[in-house]
């Protein structure tokens, strides 16, 4: 099965729908989102949800881990990248600078639209 590492500031970020005030709240409804719909096309997928900052404390559901990063998500989720050796691996992300990190881990990135809404 296929890893799936979901960069969570982004992608919660991508869509302008209030997720400033609550962004535990916003990670919340994404992990709960994952779990309930999966992830890109090409699954199934292991889904892995990374979050940060004032998104801790969210916890993982059956079908999606949750990863508190203990500082930067983007190193949390370039380690994570590199610890799936040789495993298929997809980031979901629009940050250019963690694709090209994940892809030199040889990881496969896609942007946020490619989950299911």
């Amino acid at each position: 099965m296929d890893l799936l590492i979901v960069d969570g500031a982004n992608v919660v970020g991508s869509v302008p729908d209030g997720w400033w005030k609550d962004r535990r709240g916003a990670a919340e409804r994404l992990r709960d989102r994952l779990a309930e719909r999966g992830g890109p096309e090409g699954g199934p997928y292991e889904i892995v949800l990374v979050v940060e900052g004032r998104a801790r404390g969210v916890a993982s559901v059956p079908g999606v881990r949750v990863e508190e990063a203990p500082g930067s998500g983007d190193d949390r989720i370039v380690e994570l990248a590199r610890e799936a050796a040789g495993r298929p691996c997809v980031v979901v992300t629009a940050d250019r600078e963690l694709r090209r990190r994940v892809e030199a881990e040889g990881a496969r990135t896609t942007g946020p639209r490619s989950l299911p809404s």
